[in-house]
């Protein structure tokens, strides 16, 4: 079996510092690809050069919400400059996205970022990686005035059906993580057990979203096998036309 971790952070510790170690555990595991999206212009090149150094690793590249304090028009036109270049194994623009939860979110500047960052995704003819906390009405209102051919994965999703199904119907799909380990996330385990299964993704956003059970310790791309053992809990389908499925979603989406 194998499995893709369409969202994990490996140019963070810990696995900036054991790199092939991190590989060859998700490996045993059966995960053979990983998708490392940036969270800031100062990270393109870290995360640019993983992708070439490793076969496993997939690049995207993005100006995160909750760093909106540091972005500016440099990095905007930074980002640009390497869709212009399009490595090989780029293979999205993300993390980018809207977030509430800060104390002080710009979220003027927040949003002014978001549409910039569609519109090369629109002009470049790649997908994105979305975050949204507190904010999905006000993403699916931005993904509404923006058509963005490829589409993309709202990750780490916790939302309603009804916010579920607004994304989907227009075309995005929807991360499942840690969130749905968690026997107390029940409006979340029931979204997503609902949910179409072509619109899912398997992702652990390592090293965050810790899974039930491994509380306090950084997350592991090697546990997207433990999410999928979870949905595989609380869907009605054959664990393995789930696990296929998911792999099939997660080609057609990044080309990987």
């Amino acid at each position: 079996m194998s499995f893709v971790d369409t969202h994990c952070h490996f140019d963070f510790p810990p696995f900036s510092e054991q790199q092939s170690e991190s590989l060859q555990r998700a490996a045993t595991a059966g995960v053979d690809k990983i998708i490392v999206p940036a969270v800031a212009a100062s990270r393109f090149q870290r995360v640019l050069a993983l992708a070439e150094h490793h076969s496993a690793l997939h690049a995207a590249l993005g100006l995160h919400p909750m760093a909106v304090a540091e972005h500016n028009d440099a990095a905007l036109a930074l980002l640009e400059q390497h869709l212009q270049q399009r490595p090989a194994k780029l293979v999205a623009i993300g993390e980018i996205g809207l977030d509430l939860y800060m104390a002080d979110p710009l979220f003027d500047k927040q949003q002014a970022l978001l549409d910039a960052q569609l519109k090369l995704a629109r002009d470049y003819q790649l997908p994105v990686i979305l975050h949204s906390r507190r904010t999905h009405d006000k993403l699916a209102m931005h993904l509404r005035r923006i058509e963005v051919p490829r589409r993309g994965v709202v990750h780490g999703f916790a939302g309603s059906l009804q916010q579920a199904e607004a994304f989907i119907n227009a075309g995005y799909r929807i991360g499942v993580g840690g969130t749905i380990t968690y026997p107390r996330a029940s409006k979340t385990r029931e979204t997503i057990a609902r949910l179409p299964l072509s619109a899912l993704l398997l992702e652990t956003d390592a090293p965050d979203m810790p899974l039930c059970g491994f509380q306090g310790e950084p997350n592991r791309p090697e546990r997207v096998v433990n999410v999928w053992q979870t949905l595989c809990e609380l869907r009605s389908e054959p664990p393995e036309l789930i696990r296929e499925t998911l792999r099939e979603n997660t080609r057609l989406l990044f080309n990987i």
